[in-house]
């Protein structure tokens, strides 16, 4: 269902007016801009800058309703300030209804939200088949949802096997909340009900699996290059199949941008990831946010891979191919009851150590070049 379009035109306007108010306060974009129609004019990325630099400032929001820059009306100038009750991340597009399309949040406890769009049908903009992952903003608008306008989908397919767990997801959320068609959602919280006793659960198929770990892969593989390198996508891609051939494998369950998140982090971990002196480097939250899930939930599915794969820093199993050099972790080596670093010990030492498996290469070859 499409917004009227008088209030197209308004939420355009208004939204517009705040991103061009955002931008000359924060200087995202270095060009200067005569004004907010300029502002719209820019390119989609451009723009989706500025828009999450507001998401990262949402008291902006109040700036702008105090100084009112556009003379917005108070009725206007309340619309804008509701935004600060946007809700910002990766959702599945997962159905069409009659008044609203669905949004199913990625995160854990699902949330359904009842979302109208703008000038353009969801269904020209990602697609009519369903689900579809997207990466957008939520904002309430004269007591509906509405997204801003910038939205970015994943071209990821889904199988039988998510699909129905998006299904068990779908009807759990609407047992806790309802399908929430205001924001915030507070407002439109229903009652608990008593959770009936869920049936025995059958074995997951090959099927299953393989969707499971396809998408986490997925997540994955988009992440290391976008914020990583290529490096840090065959470690995670590792450690994601390690994760998958467990019998039961903990993939399963949970949201696959927790799991994308704890495995980024578990390897991250082992590499300093988050140390500042190391290139690349980024924090475990900034993990979390770009893949869509929560901090609390990126920290229990670290602890989890911890304790299944027993990962610790300057792991040897997970160390980058480029650091093996500067880990000391994987040249210290027990010989005749000693310690030692098995670079230094003789070349037939060496090569009993990499004939077991015990070192990745010796080190006089690399440094000849073999």
């Amino acid at each position: 269902m499409l917004l009227e379009p008088k209030d197209v035109e308004l939420f355009f306007r208004l939204h517009r007016t705040l991103m061009f108010f955002v931008n000359q306060r924060l200087k995202v974009i270095p060009d200067k801009l005569p004004n907010a129609d300029a502002f719209a004019a820019l390119s989609p990325q451009v723009r989706l800058k500025v828009r999450d630099v507001l998401n990262a400032n949402l008291d902006l929001i109040d700036s702008f309703v105090d100084e009112n820059p556009a003379h917005c009306s108070d009725d206007e100038l309340d619309i804008v300030r509701s935004w600060r009750h946007l809700v910002a991340g990766k959702f599945y597009v997962f159905r069409e209804l009659k008044k609203y399309t669905v949004f199913l949040s990625t995160t854990s406890p699902a949330i359904a939200y009842g979302v109208l769009a703008l000038s353009q049908p969801f269904e020209e903009l990602i697609g009519p088949y369903l689900p579809v992952m997207t990466q957008t903003v939520l904002l309430p608008f004269k007591g509906m949802i509405v997204y801003d306008g910038l939205m970015s989908s994943y071209n990821i397919s889904f199988g039988p096997g998510i699909r129905r767990n998006l299904n068990e997801d779908f009807k759990e959320a609407k047992a806790r909340h309802g399908i929430v068609t205001s924001l915030p959602m507070s407002a439109t919280l229903l009652p608990a009900k008593a959770e009936k006793p869920k049936p025995v659960p059958t074995p997951p198929s090959r099927e299953e699996k393989d969707e499971a770990l396809g998408i986490i892969v997925g997540l994955i593989d988009q992440f290391c290059q976008e914020h990583l390198n290529e490096e840090y996508a065959v470690l995670c891609r590792r450690m994601a199949e390690k994760l998958a051939r467990k019998r039961p494998s903990p993939l399963l369950h949970g949201s696959p941008n927790a799991w994308a998140s704890g495995i980024v982090r578990a390897v991250g971990g082992a590499n300093f990831l988050h140390d500042k002196s190391q290139t690349p480097y980024m924090r475990s939250t900034d993990i979390d946010h770009y893949l869509g899930t929560s901090p609390s939930s990126g920290a229990a599915k670290l602890a989890a891979i911890r304790k299944m794969l027993k990962v610790h820093q300057l792991d040897p199993s997970w160390t980058l191919p480029s650091r093996l050099d500067d880990n000391p972790m994987v040249w210290m080596l027990q010989v005749n009851g000693f310690m030692m670093d098995v670079r230094h010990a003789p070349r037939e030492v060496q090569e009993i150590a990499f004939n077991k498996g015990l070192i990745p290469y010796i080190p006089a070859d690399r440094q000849h070049g073999g």
